[in-house]
């Protein structure tokens, strides 16, 4: 017997975010979402290259330094992974969002070139003007689309509800005007090398937009924004079960080091350099992996081993160099004089104390933030002693569908035995 399936109400194709066009319209949507993701990545290799060839030609680089590669290799990222997902994902704005991210990054290579000909020409050409007025405003697109739109929007492309509808439209109308007072200002000036153009769209007396008093209002308006969608992560974090809160685990992840990154003068260089790269090359490979839904599941292990190993790297530095103080000040005061035998003795207690610092830190980590699978493990100890002073087949049979139950939960277990001359099954219907 068949039963024919009725086609979506109009409602329900809105809630799925499908949409009635025609095929014509649809095959017309999917070619251009595939020569955007084509492109991407294109664009934005060529405006990186622009720019480290006009900086060198300019003198202001010699070499790529650790911190423009993670930043190029960053941002990269985003491209490589924003054009993945367009192409994959079309309808899911995150992928949309990544990509104008990247290519925003790329627009940056306008204004070295304007100011390679205001310096070797010392006069501008329409080229140079483009990128000299496009530098007055692109990095604020920038902020808005990274620290506003993407995690609002994240996994799914859309607002959690209606009732975050604000805390999209204030930070638009905010960034739309600081763009424009960007665009229109009298005098467009350098970033890297002092410069002025005059701006042939501009006002007459419009100072730049970093220096406008309005900045503030419309900052403000930034600053809700961003702290609204941080919000939206974690009431969507609250709400969501299953594969939802799965993405959102790896996108919590990847965005975790971003308090640090404020903090970067009280803090040391070794963990600011880490927290910016983890964040900038994390970040969009963690959204890919969260939207296409690659190994999602992977994510508590993940969690757990960067909780196990983290928690001892720095238990296991703050005893290294405790112990070298204190063991350099102790033979300094038998013998008077520096020796090597303080690092000797801090490295061998290191290694020695490695193995059962991580399982304490194991145990630790596994009782208090993964206490399903310390049970389940505990349980599986007690049952292996057991075994060791039962025969009964039944009363064994009993226990060990008794301890898939504690530890795997599942609605209905079987045991099945195959002696030499019989066969016999046990089985248990558990509620």
């Amino acid at each position: 017997m068949t039963t024919r399936e009725e086609p979506p109400t109009e409602s329900e194709n809105r809630a799925a975010g499908r949409s009635e066009a025609s095929p014509a319209g649809l095959r017309g949507r999917a070619l251009f979402a595939r020569v955007v993701a084509w492109l991407v990545v294109p664009i934005y290799v060529a405006g990186i290259a622009a720019i480290i060839l006009l900086e060198r030609a300019l003198r202001l680089r010699d070499q790529v330094s650790v911190e423009d590669a993670v930043l190029f290799l960053g941002f990269g990222m985003f491209a490589v992974v924003g054009a993945l997902l367009v192409a994959k994902r079309p309808a899911n704005l995150i992928g949309w969002i990544m990509s104008a991210a990247s290519l925003v990054v790329g627009v940056s290579a306008g204004e070295t070139y304007a100011a390679y000909v205001m310096t070797t020409r010392g006069r501008p050409d329409w080229l140079a003007v483009v990128g000299a007025w496009a530098n007055s405003w692109y990095w604020l697109l920038f902020l808005v689309l990274v620290f506003v739109y993407l995690p609002l929007l994240f996994p799914d492309g859309r607002l959690p509800s209606r009732r975050w509808l604000p805390v999209a439209v204030l930070p638009g109308i905010g960034l739309a005007a600081m763009v424009v007072l960007g665009a229109l200002t009298e005098t467009l000036r350098g970033q890297n090398i002092d410069y002025r153009i005059d701006n042939p769209i501009g006002i007459e007396g419009l100072a730049h937009v970093e220096d406008l008093p309005v900045l503030f209002v419309f900052g403000g308006l930034f600053v809700a924004g961003a702290i609204g969608a941080i919000v939206s992560v974690v009431v969507r974090f609250r709400r969501s079960r299953g594969t939802e809160r799965q993405q959102l685990k790896w996108f919590a992840y990847a965005a975790a080091p971003i308090p640090i990154i404020p903090l970067s003068d009280y803090v040391p260089t070794v963990i600011d350099a880490v927290a910016f790269g983890w964040v900038l090359i994390g970040l969009p490979a963690a959204i890919g992996i969260a939207v296409l839904r690659y190994r999602l599941y992977d994510i508590d292990l993940v969690i757990n081993r960067t909780l196990v190993y983290g928690a001892l790297t720095a238990v296991l530095a703050a005893l290294y160099f405790g112990g070298v103080i204190v063991l350099q000040d102790a033979f300094r005061a038998l013998t008077g004089g520096e020796t090597q035998l303080a690092v000797v003795a801090s490295t061998l207690a290191i290694a020695a104390l490695f193995g059962p610092l991580r399982r304490r830190i194991q145990e630790f980590i596994d009782r208090r933030f993964y206490r399903r699978k310390y049970d389940a493990s505990r349980t599986l100890d007690v049952f292996s002693v057991k075994l060791q002073g039962r025969t009964d087949l039944n009363t064994l049979s009993d226990d060990l569908l008794e301890v898939i139950q504690e530890t795997m939960q599942p609605a209905y277990t079987s045991l099945w035995m195959r002696p030499p001359k019989e066969e016999k099954i046990f089985s248990k219907k558990l509620p």
